[in-house]
């Protein structure tokens, strides 16, 4: 089968590498344009298109599908399947209609759990006991697509956001290996996804990392370690926005309102709506990542609203 791979960040070229390395013949690559990368703004490329290049594969980079602005290209490469990872666009019907054997988009959760950008950061921050990932065959629908397979594993006490999307790349690379292998021998199912199962997982923002200790302590671990390490959790302090990359659970309540700072020389402890939280790790504005206890013995952090 000739296949076209559509995808761009590090999550998508783990798969790309895998299909390669299993042998299937991948003929093109379409991924999203070059952006800025750094503090010099040069142009960087994504990293499947690198990897492309590197293997001598055809590489697009459309920045527009409408009114059949990519027909062209699928009259030119003629893909029999089309295996969508990470992407980041919506494909219009012409592209899903196009391949013999459909479009295969391999999602971070177990569907219909979880459908839309950012499943794997929501199934943290939500302090779920399993993730997933998923294969299916593409509809015009948000991840509505009738199911192939499904491989979930067990979530980490402490397991990051970005700790489970390395964990969930290579088991998605390899359950996506196993779907080509069972549509190329016709053995393929296909599962209805359950609408009254489904849920959403909106895209993040910046705005969202930003502590409140009315909620209880284990929803602000689990929304630090769901956003970590993007956009990040934070709060405002007396030196500026501080980013907190780990906090740890105390069960003690000190009686005090939520919000109130527990004093400690060597943690910075507060006070939420059903016990203490710890941030552990944390980071100023141009600073270094760091320890709570090594942050206090240069400064005098004040939590602010």
């Amino acid at each position: 089968m000739n296949i076209m791979f559509m995808g761009t960040p590090d999550f998508a070229l783990i798969s790309l590498k895998k299909l390669v390395e299993c042998g299937y013949n991948v003929t093109s690559v379409v991924c999203r344009e070059d952006k800025p990368k750094g503090r010099g703004g040069q142009m960087a490329m994504p990293p499947t298109k690198e990897f492309a290049i590197e293997k001598g594969i055809n590489v697009y980079q459309p920045n527009t599908f409408k009114d059949g602005a990519f027909a062209e290209v699928l009259e030119k490469e003629n893909p029999d399947i089309i295996i969508v990872v990470a992407y980041g666009r919506i494909l219009p019907e012409y592209v899903l209609n196009y391949p013999k054997y459909g479009c295969i988009n391999l999602h971070g959760s177990a569907l219909p759990k979880y459908r839309g950008s950012a499943p794997i950061q929501w199934t943290v921050i939500n302090g779920d006991d399993f993730a997933g990932v998923s294969t299916m065959f593409m509809d015009v629908g948000l991840d509505t697509g009738d199911i192939i397979d499904v491989y979930t594993t067990p979530l980490g006490e402490n397991e990051t956001a970005g700790e489970l999307f390395d964990r969930l790349a290579l088991s998605g690379a390899e359950l996506l290996c196993n779907t080509v292998e069972k549509i190329k021998s016709g053995n393929a199912t296909r599962t209805p996804q359950n609408e009254d199962e489904a849920t959403y997982a909106p895209i993040l923002n910046k705005e969202m990392g930003k502590l409140r200790f009315d909620m209880p302590a284990e929803k602000i671990r689990n929304l630090v370690r769901g956003l970590n390490p993007w956009p990040s959790a934070y709060v405002n302090t007396n030196k500026g926005i501080m980013k907190v990359h780990s906090a740890e659970v105390t069960r003690k309540n000190a009686g005090v309102p939520a919000g109130t700072r527990i004093p400690s020389k060597d943690a910075i402890v507060i006070q939420t709506s059903n016990g203490q939280i710890s941030l552990t790790e944390v980071q100023l504005q141009g600073k270094k990542r760091m320890s709570a206890a090594e942050l206090l013995r240069g400064h005098d952090i004040v939590i602010e609203e």
